[in-house]
């Protein structure tokens, strides 16, 4: 290092460097020693020079630079955390998913969500279509997601257009391992092994699907795939000119109002599911959810009611495992048990649901005797579900007061029975028809549903079987048809009204669970009626009452049909039990009988603008004469039996498991058989 000294004035001399190598610098020696502090003070000086403004713009600099440098760390890790956490979870997932099980899954799984709108329905043929090849599909997938139809269903008939959409919109979709049917699960029954007793009960809650249970799910064929399009049909109908209300009336592309209370809706809620239509179940749950009130000063009747509103609710419950109608099932039970208040227990007709008050038609004290003795299954249902017994002891009250009753004919009930005295009234007439049908239906399903243990309603139900043939079966002429009469003081009379029909299923089902073999047999020879009483019909479709001939005569068939008769109510009793027949015997031709008589439907009470239509006229094809009506139970009962009838899936509502209430909706057996 150098410092420099001034030279005195004379000639030239050398300089001479003082250099101190102690630890202090001589007084006003400056030097550069490398250190730290004095490269601070270099740049503190340094920066000191710098203007005002210069300092400011590089202060300006360095901050954007920090807050820039903060953002793109936050932005770059979220993504990072991102990325793996997805890692992770796929890892998770391949691990874990096999083991899985829900905690209270559903009887069924989430119904599958159908394919597009098919548009009208075209012209049907007669013959029996081709079956289609079977696909085999997954099970059920735990119900993350609603599963797709069947890729490679083929469309070899020409009547069924759906199916070619099908294939076109699954092509997109073939990269998939397996194609899950919508079904996807063996139906498996809850497991309490007693009916409610008079001790406190815990509610029940649906039953789950056990893995060991599940089998190899059954394609849906095409006969089935036009059932969901006439059921998509109406439906439109019903949701464009009828929503939330009870009935649509299609040509007038209006309503009907009975009770207020949306039953077409309810009566179709389990229809929606089993048939897979998710988006119009989930659009009829939300209108259950917000608008489906129960506190209004309306009188309903307490039959139609229970079998298709409380009925329709539970199933639904059953099948979703949605609690939203478990609690609208609470609601209207409560609701209907004022009917119970008279002085002989046989419950009024009708309820004021808003009021809480009860009371029988104007014009008479009696209720019919198929009313009050065709709600037990639903009251018994709602009791071993919420654990109150109230529902069930009102109901079995009525059956065992029933039961000790004089006035019965080898079995048979009459009609009517007052609600003071609780006597049978109107003595003399018996008759398997309306008012009376469903009394020895319920005998025999309260006896399966309760576990086979109530001897007195297998006694009841027994004993009428057996009047039946003793007092009410004839054979016609000229085809030497099985038929079911009516008995009026001591006179039989050829009439048969169509919702006899539902005894062939009755019968069959008995047969199923041990009863006389005979009674199989039986029900073989009156479906055989059933399905004549629509195939001797100018239009294929059977009317309200017919009467047989009991002679022959040149020129007549079996079947005659009186004017005030021939109306048909798109009713579902011979559909029912050409299910059951069908279920219990295998036998094809119960499955082309349903098939003809679909088609029939669609010819002559389709209503292009969407809906089903009554008719006055069943011997006029060229004018039928619509009644501008569509009953709730077309939905509810005719077209669901339609869809089991044509499946070949034994564990679609499996019989052993599950009951069907008078109105189709299926309850659990209590015992499994």
């Amino acid at each position: 290092m150098y410092s420099g000294a001034a030279a005195a004035a004379g000639p030239p001399r050398r300089d001479f460097i003082s250099v101190s190598l102690g630890p202090e610098e001589p007084v006003g020696v400056t030097g550069y020693n490398n250190s730290k502090a004095w490269r601070r003070r270099s740049c503190w000086r340094k920066w000191k020079q710098l203007s005002r403004l210069q300092r400011s713009v590089i202060l300006f600099l360095f901050a954007f630079l920090a807050v820039c440098g903060v953002i793109s760390y936050t932005s770059m890790g979220e993504t990072w955390k991102s990325i793996t956490n997805k890692s992770l979870d796929d890892h998770r997932t391949e691990q874990e998913i096999p083991s899985l099980k829900l905690a209270n899954p559903a009887v069924l799984p989430a119904p599958q969500k159908a394919d597009a709108n098919h548009g009208d329905y075209p012209e049907l043929s007669l013959q029996k279509p081709p079956r289609p090849p079977h696909v085999r599909r997954g099970p059920f997938n735990l119900q993350i997601k609603a599963p797709r139809r069947d890729t490679r269903l083929k469309n070899r008939h020409d009547t069924v257009r759906a199916v070619e959409e099908l294939v076109e919109a699954d092509k997109v979709e073939k990269t998939e391992k397996s194609i899950i049917s919508w079904r996807g699960a063996v139906i498996e029954p809850d497991q309490n092994t007693e009916p409610p007793s008079s001790k406190t009960m815990e509610p029940e809650k649906p039953s789950s699907v056990e893995a060991e249970d599940q089998k190899e799910p059954v394609p849906i064929n095409e006969r089935q795939l036009a059932v969901i399009e006439a059921f998509r049909h109406a439906w439109k109908g019903y949701k464009n000119f009828a929503w939330g209300h009870d009935e649509l009336k299609p040509l007038s592309k209006s309503y009907s109002e009975w009770f207020g209370l949306g039953l077409t809706l309810i009566d179709a809620l389990d229809t929606l599911w089993i048939l897979g239509l998710k988006e119009e179940f989930e659009e009829a749950r939300k209108w259950v959810a917000n608008d489906l009130v129960f506190d209004k000063n309306v009188d309903v009747n307490l039959f139609e009611s229970t079998i298709r509103i409380l009925g329709g609710l539970l199933s639904t419950y059953h099948l979703s495992g949605d609690s939203l109608f478990l609690e609208k099932a609470k609601d209207i039970g409560n609701r209907l048990m004022p009917a119970f208040k008279t002085p002989s227990k046989i419950p009024y007709s009708d309820v004021n649901i808003g009021r809480g008050t009860a009371h029988p038609p104007r014009w008479t004290s009696d209720s019919t005797v198929a009313e009050v003795t065709s709600i037990q299954l639903e009251f018994r249902e709602l009791s071993r579900l919420t654990g109150d017994e109230k529902f069930q002891k009102a109901v079995d009250e009525v059956m065992k007061h029933v039961h000790t009753l004089s006035g019965k004919n080898d079995g048979l009930v009459p009609m009517f029975i007052n609600t003071n005295s609780g006597q049978f009234t109107h003595l003399g007439v018996y008759t398997l028809g309306a008012r009376a049908d469903s009394y020895y239906e319920y005998l025999l399903k309260q006896w399966i549903q309760g576990g086979k243990k109530e001897h007195e309603l297998l006694e009841d139900y027994m004993r009428a079987i057996e009047g039946v043939k003793k007092h009410l079966l004839q054979r016609s002429e000229p085809k030497k048809l099985t038929f079911v009469g009516e008995l009026a003081h001591g006179h039989f009379s050829a009439k048969m009204d169509h919702l006899v029909c539902f005894l062939p299923g009755t019968l069959a089902l008995g047969a199923h669970n041990g009863l006389d073999a005979d009674h199989m047999k039986l029900a073989e020879t009156l479906i055989e009626t059933c399905y004549q009483m629509y195939a001797q019909v100018e239009t294929g479709l059977s009317p309200e009452i017919v009467h047989f001939n009991l002679h022959a005569q040149k020129g007549h068939k079996d079947v005659e049909i009186k004017p005030a008769d021939r109306h048909n109510l798109l009713r579902p009793e011979t559909v029912e039990s050409l299910f059951y027949m069908y279920r219990f015997t295998g036998d094809k031709k119960y499955q082309d009988w349903g098939w003809e008589i679909l088609q029939n439907f669609n010819r002559y009470t389709r209503v292009p603008t969407g809906g089903y239509t009554s008719i006055n006229n069943v011997q006029n094809p060229s004018n039928p004469e619509p009644r501008d009506k569509m009953e709730s139970f077309f939905l509810g009962e005719t077209l669901k039996y339609m869809f089991l009838l044509f499946s070949d899936d034994m564990d679609l509502i499996n019989l052993d498991k599950y009951i069907f209430n008078t109105e189709a909706h299926p309850l659990p057996i209590w015992v499994p058989a």
